[in-house]
């Protein structure tokens, strides 16, 4: 079965010809937020299997995922407000993405060993 990361690749693969330029669009953005968010469901998922295990790991599990969000906001709010997102809607939005996605992935496939 393909992640939505490699589905989102091959979109981006094959509509790469039609793009003339830099700045993202809404469908692009559409289809990176759908990508994000059924990978997120995907780590949610494993999270709550492991966790439904209870112990020590249950534990340790459940801290990093507080500690992280809580880092992932904060450097998203100052990156926001220094303008390294960018102006525009656009540019925001695929760099809100991007930044989530990040650890989204790193978790999926970490969770996923």
């Amino acid at each position: 079965m393909h992640s939505p990361r490699d589905i989102r690749a091959q979109w981006v693969q094959t509509s790469a010809m039609t793009r003339n330029t830099k700045t993202p669009n809404w469908l692009e953005i559409s289809m990176d937020a759908w990508a994000l968010a059924a990978e997120s469901n995907m780590v949610i998922a494993m999270r709550m299997g492991s966790m439904a295990l209870g112990g020590p790991k249950a534990v340790s599990e459940a801290e990093r995922m507080v500690s992280e969000k809580v880092a992932a906001n904060m450097a998203l709010g100052l990156d926001l407000m220094t303008g390294k997102l960018g102006s525009s809607p656009e540019a925001i939005m695929s760099g809100s993405i991007a930044h989530y996605s990040k650890s989204v992935v790193a978790n999926r496939k970490r969770l996923g060993k």
